[in-house]
């Protein structure tokens, strides 16, 4: 029988030493860069109602949910998203305060990847959300030059942003006579690249003009040439105003010193229902998927009675973190300064003195051991040069 109290469950991992310096080195750089610009952290509860995910435009398939219930035998969830607590919290606990309202959050999401091999089901995500504001266009400049931000303050010169519009593909799709459960199949397809079976699932739809646009949609991406190429294969009036609306972004971000760094892509299809408007991910070099995603979501709190607009992004922090790590990018595990080891009748004293060692700014070790030559060989073991013996005196030991 196979040993469960031995593993983590599939999809989890313990984090060592290096992961941990690793992942606290991408908070504190993130922290500090959302505080710089005005956004004031929240935390929501790690568990939350079924019901907050399951509105017109918050549908989470019910088999990515880690779902349990609590002692009156109502249906709770971990948290698989932290976008609409905040939009909850903000549409109630924080619904008569002064707009805009700048948060920030710092927190595991958890989602049931079983299909996805090598996917992580608890993630830990950072990320801000500007909400509310009169000038919508302003908050997205804002929002994706902070996001440009982020990913630079981890690789300057090998990140990039792709920026799109969830409008593009909803105003297409919306056009044909299909079940939801055939757009949300065609979504993902399109999502994933998969082209065989998008293309084949769309002929069995029917061959029109939505049906070729969709089957072109996520071979759109690149430079500011496929906003010319998406218009000449399908437009109307609302799609010519969101490429142009597209076209105005990618020329503002590149001439603010991003140049190279922005790029386009159409076939940003994100799960999340909520969005309405520009979607983007970000990239590092040394990892295979997106670090960041997000984008314009102006419906979602009014699904909580506080109609407002909002816009916000978040960081996969453990893939950054790992990125991090594979180009050398994080501290090094601190090597005590010293070890402290007390004489038989001097212990306490020994401990009274590390601690006072640590107050003044040093990093040291409280020895274990009986004897001095104990003490010593386990400092030098560890790399450690100074053993400090407290005794009827304190006596300095170089290893």
């Amino acid at each position: 029988m196979k040993r469960y109290d031995l593993i983590t469950p599939e999809g989890t991992r313990d984090l060592l030493f290096d992961g941990c310096l690793a992942r606290r080195a991408v908070e504190d750089k993130l922290a500090a860069l959302f505080e710089g610009f005005g956004y004031s952290e929240v935390v929501t509860p790690g568990i939350e109602f079924y019901d907050l995910f399951m509105g017109s435009s918050r549908n989470f398939q019910q088999e990515s949910l880690y779902k349990l219930t609590d002692t009156k035998g109502r249906l709770i969830v971990m948290r698989p998203d932290s976008t609409i607590p905040i939009a909850r919290l903000a549409s109630t606990r924080l619904k008569e305060a002064k707009l805009p309202l700048r948060l920030y959050y710092n927190q595991s999401i958890f989602e049931n990847n079983a299909l996805l091999k090598g996917r992580s089901d608890e993630v830990v995500q950072a990320g801000i959300e500007l909400i509310g504001g009169v000038n919508s266009k302003r908050a997205d400049y804002e929002v994706l030059c902070t996001a440009v931000e982020a990913l630079a303050a981890f690789d300057k010169d090998n990140f990039r942003l792709e920026i799109g519009h969830i409008g593009y593909f909803k105003e297409l799709v919306n056009k044909l006579d299909v079940s939801e459960s055939v757009r949300e199949e065609i979504r993902l397809l399109i999502s994933t690249k998969n082209y065989p079976a998008l293309n084949d699932l769309l002929d069995e739809v029917g061959e029109n003009q939505i049906t070729n646009a969709l089957k072109q949609l996520p071979r759109l991406f690149g430079g500011i040439e496929v906003l010319d190429k998406a218009a000449d294969i399908y437009a109307d009036d609302k799609i010519t105003g969101i490429l142009y609306n597209l076209r105005e972004v990618f020329t503002r971000l590149s001439s603010l010193g991003y140049e190279g760094k922005i790029s386009v892509d159409l076939g940003i299809v994100s799960h999340a229902d909520y969005y309405t408007g520009i979607v983007f991910k970000g990239y590092l070099s040394e990892v295979g998927q997106s670090v960041l995603k997000g984008g314009r979501y102006d419906k979602l709190l009014g699904e909580f009675g506080n109609d407002c607009p909002a816009v916000g992004f978040g960081v996969n922090v453990d893939s950054v973190a790992r990125h991090m790590e594979k180009i050398g990018g994080v501290p090094q595990l601190k090597t005590a300064d010293a070890v402290v080891f007390g004489e038989k009748g001097y212990v306490v004293e020994a401990m009274a003195y590390a601690q006072k060692l640590v107050r003044d700014g040093l990093t040291v070790e409280n020895s274990l051991f009986n004897t001095q030559d104990e003490s010593a060989e386990y400092a030098k073991s560890k790399g450690i040069k100074k053993l400090i013996v407290v005794g009827s005196e304190i006596t300095e030991l170089d290893i």
